[in-house]
């Protein structure tokens, strides 16, 4: 950044650790309420991080996390001191969220949007069958498996890479769509895709083999249509030291034993 923020908004996940963090750095720096600040600074791990790009949706604030929770890969070292020199310095990583839009076996449709990614999940005990296609096209025409998911860069190293999908860097301007469990076709690895591509599943034999959709933590039961695209409306600034950068943490990532 080229200037320092001058209202900071600090905010901390609801644990002993990030609420005593909070209680140091409010003491050192001034603090506005959310609604204000120019920058906020999230205390937690990454799941808080999420929260609070969510609630930056509107204004777009750019977002600085120190790590006080279980997993930081989004977040910087908690240091209290130095904070407004680390502010100026920090790099931006900017990003576009999915906007997920299903169709229900009731009829309605319901709209969600998503920072990591968006996954289709069984509800019962049979697999999931679901057709998929990109840009009106239909690439499978029968996926049987647990689920499927589209990663945007961010989430890459969430849910996808524990589904066994690539990491992504955040400037490819790639999405990925990664099987969760397939059973049919097996050797189905998944795919890398344009970040404007339109992703469309279709659910088969709904009545039989239910699924959710769930857009991060939005969960919407019983679909059986789910439409998945980048909103390019919206647009969302992560904060990182220079010296542990978004692209420096994805390289690591991909050569850890």
């Amino acid at each position: 950044m080229s200037d320092t923020p001058s209202k900071i908004a600090f905010v901390a996940a609801d644990t002993p650790h990030a609420t005593a963090a909070l209680a140091r750095l409010k003491k050192r720096y001034a603090n506005v309420p959310f609604d204000k600040a120019d920058i906020v600074v999230a205390l937690g791990g990454d799941g808080f991080v999420l929260q609070t790009l969510h609630r930056s949706l509107a204004r777009g604030v750019p977002v600085f996390g120190m790590h006080r929770g279980s997993v930081g890969f989004l977040m910087n070292d908690f240091r209290p001191l130095g904070l407004l020199a680390r502010l100026k310095a920090a790099h931006r990583v900017t990003l576009h969220p999915l906007r997920m839009t299903v169709r229900c076996k009731n009829g309605k449709t319901e709209t969600a949007v998503a920072i990591n990614e968006v996954s289709l999940l069984r509800q019962l005990r049979q697999a999931a069958k679901i057709r998929v296609s990109i840009d009106g096209v239909v690439r499978l025409e029968e996926l049987i498996a647990d689920g499927v998911l589209v990663s945007t860069p961010a989430g890459s190293t969430a849910y996808n890479l524990s589904a066994h999908g690539p990491i992504v860097p955040m400037g490819a301007e790639l999405l990925a769509l990664t099987p969760i469990t397939a059973f049919r076709p097996r050797r189905w690895r998944g795919a890398l895709l344009p970040a404007r591509a339109k992703v469309t599943f279709e659910v088969l034999e709904s009545d039989k083999r239910p699924v959710s959709a769930t857009a991060d933590h939005t969960e919407i039961r019983d679909v059986i249509h789910v439409d998945v695209a980048e909103d390019r409306t919206k647009r969302l600034t992560l904060l990182f030291d220079p010296e542990h950068s978004f692209e420096e943490r994805v390289l690591k990532e991909q050569f850890a034993p």
